[in-house]
This record gives C-alpha cells, sequence and structure tokens, in this order.
C-alpha cells in the first residue's frame, strides 16, 4: 500500500471512518472493521469412576473481535500502515485487519502503470 495516493486509497478501502491530523507527520486515516463475536462450546460431561476424581469442563472458542487499520498520510501518498485492536485469530496474527491491505494490493496490480 506504501506509495499509493489518495485517490487510490479511497477507491480501494472507501471512505476512512476516521482522520486525525498528525502535524508535520501529515494526516492518519482509520479504517475500523468489527467482526462479532461467534460462540462455539464444547462440553465435556463430567465422569466419576471410584476413587479417580471428576474429570470434566468446557471449551469456548471465540473468533472474531476489531481492527483498525491505521494508514498515515504523507505528501498525499501513503506512508505506513499500521494495525491496532482486537484483530488476531487463533491461527493467523492481525487477521482480521489484512483483508483492507489485500483489496489496495490487487487494486495496484490492476492499476499499475504498463512497462515500457
Amino acid at each position: 500500500m506504501v506509495g499509493l495516493s489518495e485517490a487510490d486509497v479511497r477507491m480501494c478501502a472507501g471512505f476512512p471512518t476516521a482522520t486525525a491530523d498528525a502535524g508535520g507527520s501529515g494526516q492518519i486515516w482509520t479504517y475500523k472493521r468489527v467482526v462479532q463475536r461467534g460462540n462455539l462450546s464444547i462440553v465435556v460431561p463430567t465422569l466419576s469412576v471410584g476413587p479417580v476424581p471428576a474429570l470434566g469442563g468446557s471449551l469456548n472458542v471465540a473468533p472474531g473481535g476489531y481492527c483498525d487499520t491505521q494508514v498515515r498520510m504523507f505528501g498525499g501518498r501513503v506512508a505506513e500502515v499500521a494495525y491496532a485492536g482486537d484483530n488476531n485469530l487463533p491461527n493467523r496474527r492481525d487477521a482480521l485487519c489484512v483483508s483492507t491491505v489485500d483489496a489496495c494490493v490487487a487494486y495496484a496490480r490492476q492499476h499499475r502503470p504498463a512497462a515500457k
């Protein structure tokens, strides 16, 4: 995403949820994504056999969370991208944030000027 123009980012990511003036460092655009928490609950019945203590319990898996993809604009172009929020899934870091960046990377590839 680094190097894309402001217009390019609006085309691939939409309009930001929020913006903040960063003074001499440009502007920070925030794209918020919220994924509702699901709830998978597995319950193991309690078993007690003779002198063996009772065994049992449950496991809850709640994927989801939120992500703020923060894009710093400087001189009309993307200078930096960072993530904030509860955006990790059990098997992937920053998984809830990557969709914004992936969309912009695909957009940039499609609209890259042809080499001469």
